[in-house]
């Protein structure tokens, strides 16, 4: 578990590549069952590292653009 840790404090960019790779190693379908199971695995956790830190760049995005008045403009986003 102590593994798991590390990993998930892994820069976005690498969870991306780490994936692309993950991908295209199954798209290839020169694997087993059991090892295809195993990337899906990784990837999965890999999705979520990488939506948990668009979330959280989403978020200091909307603060930066606040009004005065504390309301988002969220056309600023587009």
């Amino acid at each position: 578990f102590r593994m798991a840790k590390k990993k998930s404090s892994q820069s976005f960019e690498k969870a991306l590549k780490e994936l692309e790779t993950l991908v295209e190693k199954m798209e290839s379908g020169d694997t087993s069952l059991e090892q295809g199971l195993e990337w899906f695995e990784e990837g999965m956790r890999l999705v979520k590292t990488c939506r948990n830190q668009l979330e959280v760049a989403e978020q200091k995005v909307q603060s930066l653009i606040k009004d005065s008045e504390g309301k988002l403009d969220l056309e600023n986003l587009e």
